[in-house]
């Protein structure tokens, strides 16, 4: 898998690990500026039977979206992506860097009971909030436990519903659902007998408890020899009250344990405030009215409610003026409907971003303007509205968005960048080049805005500079291969083939699937007439992509060039089953059935042309001389004249239908056809030739008149289609 893209974006790194059912790799996102990291999991079906695969991707799209949903959790990593490739389902989620809680659980280290108690405390937030989702994980351990290199909080990964998919997929017709998912030492015994339940979860991480409170490893407890029952305490440095917690969290039978994170977390946060008591000395909660009150400027003491802990250890602050607490109070309730604003505008602003990258921009769209409801100051929000109106084409309303970030925060570089493109994307290039070169003032070295400045520079027609840019971008990024492209296609345009041959090989050696290098590449050895070449371009290119209706087209013309007939109609059979209105494969179609005396299924092939576009002439004038070869005259004549119709100067359909006449015993009709043609072009031999035979038959009498038939190969010049 190294170095293999995936989905035409995520190109693998390096890998993580894994197991029978699959694998985790690192990855980066192509797509994406300065191709940020992410974790990609592969998970194999243990079989590939109809049956099997079926029921795979119905699990997998319904577990898939359970980690989405989790994914909008802050310390839970966003699903990014899912999709399947060759009957193997992927999972793209957000990279988190930072070291296991394994790190911190070495052997022989002992935590304090407060340290155990805010490491416990930790998790089972995380964990409260997926049992609300009514999830499971089965799978908690100190290696699925991340401290986030970043803000140093653990982030919680590796869900067991995502091992539920991939354990799933038996060979058997019906498929298995309870099976066994966990680490040894953090199953207990339900889980181990595939009967999980959300205490399950609870357990494992009381079993983390135990393990930081003792220096050992689960391997290491000792286990009464009747109950089952974890034997600990006298390792520990404990009191009998946190003791008692942990081991309600690890009781043997689920029954006895705490029933979700919420309750274990709850008795955890009762003994903390108990513990810590002696400490605690007023708890202020201002009202919602208090704050309208002072608002209004009408506050008094009367509006001021305080609110103790109920302990008898509370030590209640009495000596306080009323007009400094009347201040205190309302400055810090203003601060707490700040901070609750944004904290809603930030969560839904990083939901939208998830919306984002899973491509459901109207849902994204939406979620940046419920942010924005609550926070209309909030600059990354507006830059995110911007690329959502983007990605629907409504650039205008995307405009006005990327503004409003930047007049918030005239910094923001994506702003700008945004700008750009979408600038671009309305054909206002000197301001999208302006854009562009504001947001490299900032940041200098995205290559993929030195790309969009070379698009714009070459649709300016401002070649050298476009080149230059290409250049750049290439340089900041060599594996960059859009740019590697757009620099081939430039020097395609200039007619430097040679030049885009070479842009198109880079684009292809950084991204061998890349379909449309390898189709240009193909045109531009057409023009070099390396046939032979050209033609392996071309069967690359749809190789990769088996619907690629033009360079199925292309193929065939090239092939028509070598006179491989046969091969050739094969691919505008191609062609026409995927674009079946591509009146231009129906014509090649036909001239190549007609160089294999094919005649009658020339002449289907031109009546499907002629049926998707009535006035091309040489459509006519190639079934004109099918017919001819057919000896039926008369409708040959019939195409000839629709071609002359639509093209008078055509002089080949005039000594074509001459020809037709003349074997029809119609000389003089002949004649007039072959003048005709002779007028258009002085020096056409064959029609003189025929001219003198047709005039020498008016001469002979009628009873003895028998025309020596025109040969069939001579009926018409029939022209070869033009290779686009």
């Amino acid at each position: 898998m190294l170095g293999n893209t995936l989905a035409g974006r995520y190109q693998i790194i390096s890998n993580l690990g894994g197991g029978g059912f699959g694998e985790t790799y690192v990855a980066c996102d192509t797509q994406l500026p300065g191709t940020p990291q992410c974790v990609v999991k592969k998970l194999k079906p243990q079989s590939h039977d109809p049956h099997t695969l079926q029921t795979a991707r119905r699990l997998f799209d319904t577990e898939a979206q359970v980690l989405y949903q989790l994914g909008n959790y802050q310390y839970i990593p966003q699903l990014l992506a899912y999709f399947e490739e060759n009957q193997e389902f992927y999972l793209v989620q957000e990279f988190i860097e930072g070291n296991d809680l394994s790190h911190e659980l070495t052997p022989g280290k002992v935590f304090t009971q407060a340290a155990v108690i805010s490491l416990l405390q930790e998790i089972l937030e995380i964990l409260e909030f997926v049992h609300q989702q009514k999830v499971i994980h089965r799978d908690i351990n100190p290696r699925n436990l991340l401290r986030h290199k970043i803000d140093n909080k653990l982030v919680l990964i590796d869900f067991g519903a995502v091992k539920q998919i991939t354990t799933n997929f038996v060979t058997s017709q019906i498929p298995k659902i309870t099976v066994a998912i966990g680490t040894p030492g953090y199953i207990p015994s339900e889980q181990a007998m595939g009967n999980p339940k959300l205490s399950s979860d609870i357990y494992a991480v009381g079993i983390i408890g135990i393990q930081a409170l003792t220096g050992l490893s689960p391997e290491q407890f000792e286990h009464d020899a009747d109950s089952n029952e974890i034997i600990w305490q006298h390792q520990a440095n404990v009191t009998p009250e946190f003791a008692e917690i942990i081991d309600k969290m690890v009781k043997y039978d689920f029954r006895d344990r705490f029933i979700s994170a919420r309750e274990a977390l709850q008795a955890i946060k009762d003994f903390s405030c108990g513990s810590n008591s002696s400490s605690a000395t007023l708890a202020l909660a201002p009202a919602p009215a208090l704050v309208a009150n002072h608002q209004s400027g009408n506050i008094s003491s009367a509006n001021i409610k305080l609110f103790h802990p109920i302990n008898p250890k509370v030590i209640a602050i009495k000596a306080l003026t009323g007009i400094t607490l009347i201040g205190t109070i309302a400055t810090a309730g203003f601060f707490i409907l700040d901070a609750i604003n944004s904290t809603n505008s930030a969560a839904l602003y990083k939901q939208a971003n998830t919306l984002y990258d899973l491509q459901r921009y109207e849902d994204a769209l939406n979620t940046y303007e419920q942010a924005l409801e609550i926070r209309d100051d909030y600059a990354d929000a507006w830059n995110g509205k911007g690329k959502a109106l983007y990605e629907l084409k409504k650039y205008q309303d995307a405009l006005v968005a990327y503004d409003k970030s930047i007049q918030l925060q005239p910094g923001l570089f994506l702003a700008w960048r945004g700008r750009g493109f979408t600038l671009a994307k309305l054909e206002r290039y000197q301001e999208a080049i302006s854009s562009y070169n504001k947001a490299l003032e900032i940041q200098a070295d995205d290559a993929e805005i030195w790309n969009a400045k070379g698009e714009v520079f070459s649709q300016l027609k401002q070649y050298d500079d476009a080149i230059q840019s290409y250049d750049k971008a290439v340089e900041l990024k060599s594996d960059y291969p859009q740019s590697w492209y757009n620099k081939g296609k430039l020097f395609h345009a200039l007619k430097r083939y040679e030049d885009a041959i070479k842009s198109y090989d880079k684009a292809i050696e950084y991204q061998p699937s890349y379909q449309n290098a390898w189709y240009d590449k193909g045109n531009a050895l057409v023009n070099l007439q390396r046939h032979q070449d050209a033609f392996n371009a071309y069967d690359k290119a749809v190789q990769i992509k088996s619907d690629f209706y033009p360079a199925w087209f292309s193929r065939g013309n090239v092939l028509l060039k070598m006179g491989r007939y046969v091969e050739a109609i094969d691919s505008f059979k191609e062609v026409t089953k995927y674009n079946p209105n591509n009146y231009q494969a129906w014509y090649s179609q036909g001239w190549a059935l007609h160089q294999q005396q094919r005649y009658e299924e020339a002449v289907d092939s031109f009546n499907k042309a002629t049926a998707i576009k009535r006035n091309d002439f040489q459509v006519w004038y190639s079934r004109g001389n099918s017919l001819y070869n057919l000896k039926r005259y008369e409708e040959a004549i019939s195409s000839y004249n629709r071609a002359v119709n639509y093209k008078p100067d055509h002089y080949e359909s005039w000594y074509s239908r001459g020809n037709a006449f003349l074997n029809l015993q119609l000389f003089p009709e002949a004649i007039k056809s072959y003048e005709q043609a002779i007028k258009i072009k002085l020096d056409f031999q064959p029609a003189i030739n025929a001219l003198n035979q047709a005039q020498a038959q008016l001469t002979i009498p009628k009873d003895t008149t028998k025309p020596e038939q025109i040969k069939k190969e001579d009926s018409g010049v029939t022209s070869n289609p033009q290779n686009n």
